[in-house]
């Protein structure tokens, strides 16, 4: 018996023929088989690169505690971690081209309306959510008072050798974070930043006995990338490209096929991250003397500390994501588990960008231009896990010394850790030294800030997955505003288009409506679309 049948949109003829019901079940049951076996394949291929990194942490961890058994010496524990060592150099090499690149390319993309548009929405999430971190951490220093009590503490029976000396003054730090923003020689800023030092001169008679000492800023530079000016400089220059038109396109192309290039070799390193993250675990937990005794001295400040960053990083940040975007905010940070488990190996948000820009694109789904755009300069000044670890760290020696702090002061904890937050190094360790710019401002001695020093390479974990967790939100935000704009102006264009066609036809028809019946059967003439065109 034939019958017509519809193939692929063709019609053709064929004959039906009758298959047992057993050898049905066992080619349905083969190819459930063979689909399942691909499911998990491509699992695998999908997600090979986090499985690896998760597992680097967890041996790191593992390796590191039975070494600590082997009692290195100083040179071998340093050939330990060499491996570790290696990764941090190659992310860190990367950073340079990445972010200059990157930030070119992404505001020359962007046209200048929709630049200021997304720039602008961009600062103040920043600024709201570090403000809103500062509060929460404030609140629970002040809720589990980790200092009270804390009173014995010092450094010798800690055994702490580190020591933090900060005399800047609080308004030359932010001087010199303005300073840094226009750096004076921009080959300088790959590797130097301006720092203000001071030095003492006298005045007066000495023989009068009226001799003055004087403390007066001078100008120094410090070892360090002067991330801040790069990416000031990047913005404004590939906004001068986008402006020059035709003259400034090939430029703009050398720098996406930069950036492209930049990309392949972040994508070639990724692979080399498990190995580092595993040696830079377990070396520091070889390099630590007495875990238990930090954790018992410290332990109220490291529990406030990791409380705070997961009530901002768990609870804050994913409920703004989702008050914009109407999304889940935890299946989207699932597509960032690599850049995560980087920033908890390295801490160092800087190091974490070239993995976190790879991710969130091919993971996520997020523009390129608004990714390479906002992640180098979230990584630069938005510093939410920072800004908690600061203000714990400023209430915790205050009551450390017995100190009550005043509603004026706690305002001034807030403010400052918010600003000073911005100029936060993107490194391990970076925000120690920030801790300082807060003490200073309210009146706090800085000598305990080495005991910061001691908890740092646990605190500091959290606080820069926090960190990178912000960027990321904000990245996917200002995604969805985009595609929501981008969608709103297509619909615009569409009732132009539609309202096009009754004017055109206005002289043959009088109704809107016999003109729209007709759109499906009378052709356009030459005209028409000539018209339509203009209009559009």
């Amino acid at each position: 018996m034939e019958k017509t049948n519809e193939i692929n949109g063709h019609a053709g003829n064929h004959t039906e023929c009758t298959i047992p019901a057993a050898e049905v079940d066992q080619v349905s049951n083969k190819n459930w088989q063979l689909t399942a076996q691909e499911k998990f394949a491509n699992f695998l291929k999908r997600n090979l690169l986090v499985i690896l990194t998760v597992s680097g942490v967890l041996v790191g961890v593992g390796i590191g505690m039975a070494v600590r058994n082997m009692n290195l010496t100083r040179a071998q524990m340093t050939y330990f971690a060499f491996p570790g060592e290696m990764l941090l150099r190659m992310l860190k090499m990367i950073i340079l081209p990445l972010v200059v690149c990157s930030l070119i390319s992404g505001a020359a993309s962007l046209d200048t309306r929709s630049l200021g548009k997304l720039g602008g929405i961009a600062i103040a999430y920043f600024l709201v959510t570090t403000l809103i971190a500062s509060g929460i951490a404030i609140a629970l220093a002040f809720i589990i008072k980790p200092g009270v009590g804390a009173g014995a503490l010092n450094t010798n029976s800690l055994r702490l050798t580190g020591t933090v000396t900060n005399n800047k003054e609080t308004v030359d730090s932010f001087l010199d974070l303005a300073r840094n923003l226009f750096p004076a020689n921009l080959v300088a800023a790959a590797f130097r930043s301006y720092a203000t030092d001071y030095k003492t001169v006298t005045t007066g008679n000495a023989t009068a006995g009226n001799l003055t000492y004087e403390k007066i800023p001078t100008g120094s530079e410090i070892d360090g990338m002067n991330i801040l000016g790069l990416v000031l400089f990047a913005i404004v220059f590939g906004i001068a490209l986008r402006k020059l038109g035709p003259e400034g396109e090939e430029l703009i192309k050398l720098f996406n096929s930069f950036n492209e290039a930049t990309m392949v070799l972040v994508s070639w390193i990724m692979w080399y991250v498990p190995i580092g993250i595993m040696f830079l675990v377990g070396s520091k937990i070889v390099e630590i003397e007495d875990v238990v005794l930090l954790i018992t001295s410290l332990g109220k400040y490291i529990f406030a500390s990791i409380l705070g960053h997961l009530i901002h990083g768990g609870i804050v940040l994913p409920l703004i994501y989702f008050g914009f975007t109407r999304k889940n905010p935890f299946s989207f940070l699932s597509g960032l588990i690599t850049p995560f488990t980087t920033a908890f190996a390295t801490c160092s948000s800087s190091a974490t960008l070239p993995s976190m820009i790879k991710c969130i694109e091919d993971n996520n789904g997020v523009d390129k231009r608004i990714s390479r755009f906002i992640l180098p300069i979230g990584a630069t000044v938005n510093m939410d896990g920072a800004a908690i670890f600061q203000c714990i760290a400023a209430v915790f020696i205050a009551q450390l010394n017995n100190v009550e702090l005043n509603a004026g002061q706690i305002f001034t904890i807030l403010v400052t850790a918010t600003a000073s937050s911005v100029g936060a190094a993107g490194i391990p360790a970076g925000g120690i030294i920030t801790i300082a710019i807060i003490l200073e401002a309210i009146g706090l001695p800085t000598n305990d800030l080495s005991l910061m020093l001691a908890v740092d390479w646990i605190v500091d974990r959290t606080t820069t997955v926090v960190n990178v967790e912000g960027d990321a939100l904000g990245a996917g935000i200002l995604h969805h505003i985009n595609q929501k704009e981008m969608k709103k102006q297509q619909t615009e264009l569409e009732t132009v288009r539609v309202e096009a066609v009754p004017n055109i036809k206005s002289e043959e028809e009088t109704s809107p409506l016999v003109t729209h019946q007709n759109m499906g059967v009378m052709p356009f003439r030459k005209g028409d679309l000539e018209s339509q065109e203009s209009v559009l």
